[in-house]
């Protein structure tokens, strides 16, 4: 019986049987990468240039460091890793997947373990010595398929940390003011590999990391972090079901949806949704506290908000009038003058909206006149009205 030796099967060789194997490996390198030259469909080919020499390199060192195992079970077993990494990150970087590698892995261990067995045979190695040699030398495979394994996956990752970088570049570049250079844009666009759509439209919101939030709109969202919070891009904002979508992903947050623009205007796009999301943060539009919120329903209040002091010097100076009233007087004057010119002088309507009393409304608008004077009568004088009022209020 065999007693258990670990993860490490070659700690339990007898150290002489290197000495005894190490006459196989002069032209055993050379077997090993004929045989998957010729059994490994990727590698059918000439094995020259970088990835033939690290291939053969590799090949020759991991028999080497093998037996150098074997002869002094204490050694570090990662010795030499790097190259075994490096050949994994060498397919990621090819455009290959792993398969092939891993299949010369084991078909040069099974070349490796027939050749050492036939030595080890012919130099009188037992039986158990030879058991315990195959399975040290496909354990010890598995160690360094494990190496490139781990190559790979980091340079997945750093591929894939690069992208992203290109992808919030590309974001950046597309919404900053003044506009980017048209032809940095494309540069861009090729670099990232993203295609510059015909519209597109921006989602601006405070509370996500642009790659985050890019994964949530949709694998074609780019994104990129601005002073003021996180700027999405999406393409082909009218598809059907797009903007299901979008408000599916954002229904947890607060955020606001630009207009659909030509992606040369994707800063115009951007720059309304974070008007349109400080104006919700405000309470100067009517909106629920969390959810998408669209620039295009509130263009009146983009409007009058668009110059904060000129539409604040509008509103005093167009009201003023009404400070001399108690603030309760003039809070129901103001909402009964607004509905009433939204309802164009119909006092029934407006009555209606304010849910009171018809002569209710008629009193009011007694008092507006004391106030106002003819105002109430001159067409362009109500426009004015309606518009401060408007920009006094939420929803406005």
């Amino acid at each position: 019986m065999i007693d258990p030796i670990g993860d490490r099967p070659w700690n339990a060789l007898p150290p002489e049987a290197a000495a005894v194997l190490r006459p196989q490996l002069p032209g055993l390198a050379d077997e090993v990468v004929e045989a998957i030259s010729a059994g490994v469909p990727d590698y059918a080919r000439p094995l020259e240039g970088p990835f033939g020499e690290a291939l053969r390199a590799g090949v020759e060192q991991a028999l080497a460091r093998f037996l150098d195992l074997v002869e002094r079970p204490d050694d570090a077993v990662d010795a030499g890793r790097e190259l075994y990494v490096g050949l994994g990150r060498g397919e990621m970087r090819a455009g290959r997947s792993l398969d092939a590698l891993l299949a010369a892995y084991r078909l040069g261990a099974r070349v490796a373990w027939r050749r050492l067995a036939a030595g080890g045979e012919a130099a009188g190695l037992d039986a158990r010595t030879l058991y315990l040699l195959a399975e040290s030398i496909f354990a010890y495979i598995h160690e360094l398929s494990g190496e490139s394994v781990e190559g790979y996956a980091m340079e997945q990752a750093a591929a894939a940390g690069e992208h992203q970088r290109q992808r919030r570049r590309l974001a950046g570049l597309l919404v900053q003011d003044p506009p980017a250079d048209t032809a940095a844009v494309e540069a861009a666009a090729s670099a990232a590999g993203w295609v510059l759509p015909r519209l597109l439209a921006a989602v601006f919101t405070d509370g996500d990391e642009p790659d985050r939030l890019a994964r949530r709109l949709g694998s074609d969202a780019i994104a990129s972090r601005l002073e003021a919070g996180v700027c999405a891009l999406v393409p082909d904002p009218g598809a059907p079901g797009r903007r299901a979508q979008l408000g599916a992903a954002l229904a947890d947050r607060s955020a606001a949806l630009g207009p659909a623009v030509p992606w040369a205007d994707a800063g115009v796009s951007a720059k309304r949704a974070r008007s349109t999301l400080a104006l919700a943060a405000e309470g100067a539009i009517d909106v629920p506290a969390t959810g998408l919120v669209a620039a295009e329903d509130h263009s009146l209040a983009l409007l009058l908000h668009a110059d904060r002091r000129l539409a604040r010097d509008l509103t005093a100076g167009v009201l003023a009038p009404l400070e001399q009233e108690t603030p309760g007087s003039r809070a129901r004057l103001v909402v009964t003058l607004l509905e009433w010119l939204r309802h164009e002088g119909r006092t029934e309507r407006a009555a209606e909206a304010l849910h009171v009393h018809p002569q209710t409304v008629r009193y009011r608008l007694g008092r507006l006149r004391d106030l106002l004077g003819d105002r109430l009568d001159d067409p362009e004088a109500r426009f004015e009205l309606e518009l401060a009022l408007r920009a006094a209020r939420p929803g406005g």
